[in-house]
């Protein structure tokens, strides 16, 4: 088995908190190809910092709940507010949406 990690990044752009979901097998490299501009389209030209990561053993386990990310704004919005400093960050097991 090999680590995967599914991961939320953060970015401010005007008045609003942009997230992005991914998953990859190595969240550093990952973060600077999203930074460098050669990450997923939607992230090139913008400076992102890691809000979430969650380990899994698979990549089916990851792209599961990568899916499943995309899809919780409620959470999303809460690690947004977070990092912007407007409510605490919630626990990593929380249910919640962007």
């Amino acid at each position: 088995m090999e680590d995967c990690f599914v991961y939320v990044l953060g970015c401010a752009s005007g008045d609003r908190y942009l997230t992005y979901v991914g998953w990859t097998l190595d969240l550093d490299r990952r973060l600077a190809q999203h930074n460098s501009g050669s990450g997923a389209r939607s992230t090139r030209g913008r400076s992102w910092v890691l809000l979430h990561s969650e380990r899994y053993g698979s990549r089916r386990e990851a792209m599961s709940r990568e899916w499943h990310l995309k899809r919780d704004r409620t959470f999303r919005k809460r690690l947004a507010q977070a990092a912007t400093g407007n409510i605490q960050k919630p626990h990593s097991g929380a249910a919640v949406s962007l």
